[in-house]
């Protein structure tokens, strides 16, 4: 007998088990966030985010992927996604994104956030931190198109437009956001642009993670180390990444302890907690 595919959509009381989970990968990326400084390693970053995980009684979800040992992944300047924490320090005027995601009674959260050391050459430094805001705009505009989206794939068109008014930036395309729940990564993906077809309903019980990697230039990328994405041309890259609910009263950012209300007023959108 053919085994059915699980349903993309949690139920309430699933809704209600992802807000922990989420609240844990926030309180690691706030540790990291804020010991983040000139002369750190990404390893000192990576132990602080997997004592954080572990002393709110989870654990490091990106540990449970096969083949990696780490609780980030902290990518830094020309790379995109997935750097792997080690000896490398942290320089003056660094562009750094980190992503973590903790696993509580089963369930998962997963966010990124990128930032700017300063310091270092001026111009560099206003480069990257026009990037970087960038990124996080599109990543707020994206979320809060899902509070009224009728199909999942609105998100991307909205990310797309977002990114576009503000300059010549490159979407990488090779990697989306996802569903999530039991695992990481699930079904359905997210995309950061337009695509043909609508996607799946935006309805009750769709947890998604939303996450734009933006470049400074190409999209165009190669892998290091099997794990460190970087862009093929040397430019710089972002990626900002919220999980976010949506429920039968709106949508809560579950990876942010005030569900994104920060982010979602200036847009309009008035996040709603998992009842």
């Amino acid at each position: 007998m053919r085994r059915r595919k699980p349903s993309i959509y949690k139920t309430p009381d699933e809704l209600r088990a992802m807000v922990r989970p989420g609240l844990l990968t926030e309180a690691a990326l706030t540790a990291v966030r804020a010991a983040i400084r000139p002369g750190v390693t990404t390893g000192e970053l990576d132990a602080i985010a997997e004592r954080t995980i572990r002393d709110g009684g989870g654990v490091p979800n990106f540990q449970l992927v096969p083949g990696y040992r780490h609780t980030l992944c902290v990518s830094v300047n020309d790379e995109v996604v997935h750097g792997i924490p080690g000896e490398r320090v942290v320089q003056p005027g660094d562009i750094v994104s980190v992503d973590a995601g903790a696993e509580v009674d089963g369930w998962n959260g997963d966010s990124a956030f990128t930032l700017v050391v300063p310091g270092g050459d001026a111009a560099r430094t206003a480069a990257r931190r026009t990037l970087c805001d960038t990124t996080e705009r599109a990543l707020w505009h994206g979320i809060a198109a899902l509070a009224h989206a009728r199909n999942l794939n609105e998100v991307g068109a909205v990310i797309e437009d977002a990114i576009d008014e503000t300059g010549a930036w490159g979407i990488i395309e090779d990697f989306t956001g996802h569903g999530i729940g039991r695992s990481m990564h699930e079904d359905p993906p997210v995309f950061n642009y337009r695509v043909r077809g609508a996607g799946p309903a935006v309805r009750p019980g769709l947890v998604v993670a939303i996450e734009p990697m933006v470049t400074a230039g190409t999209i165009d990328s190669s892998t290091d180390d099997d794990w460190t994405i970087r862009t093929l041309d040397g430019s710089d890259a972002a990626h900002w990444e919220h999980t976010v609910a949506v429920h039968a009263d709106g949508i809560w950012v579950t990876t942010a302890s005030d569900g994104g209300a920060a982010g979602l007023e200036p847009l309009g959108v008035t996040p709603v907690p998992v009842p």
